[in-house]
Parts: structure tokens; C-alpha cells; sequence
């Protein structure tokens, strides 16, 4: 499970809590807190 802080590639990924998505274009970009509720974890 992807977490904020880590780099784990291009990809669309959705927030455990709320289920927004957070979209990452390149494999150096790091996962920021959630946009909508600022929660860590992702899926």
C-alpha cells in the first residue's frame, strides 16, 4: 500500500479513506497527503 512520501510510479492512485485520486506523471514524483482530506494512505 502506497503511503505520502514514497515514489511508487506513474499511475493513478486512491485515497483509502475518501477514495480521491491522486495522479503521478513520472516515476520520480513523490505521493503527496490527500487533496481532499489529507489522509496518507493509498491504494
Amino acid at each position: 500500500m502506497p503511503t505520502t512520501g514514497q515514489k511508487p510510479g506513474r499511475g493513478t492512485y486512491y485515497c483509502t479513506n475518501c477514495g480521491q485520486s491522486v495522479t503521478l506523471d513520472d516515476d520520480s514524483d513523490i505521493l503527496p497527503p490527500c487533496p481532499k482530506c489529507s489522509h496518507t494512505n493509498f491504494r
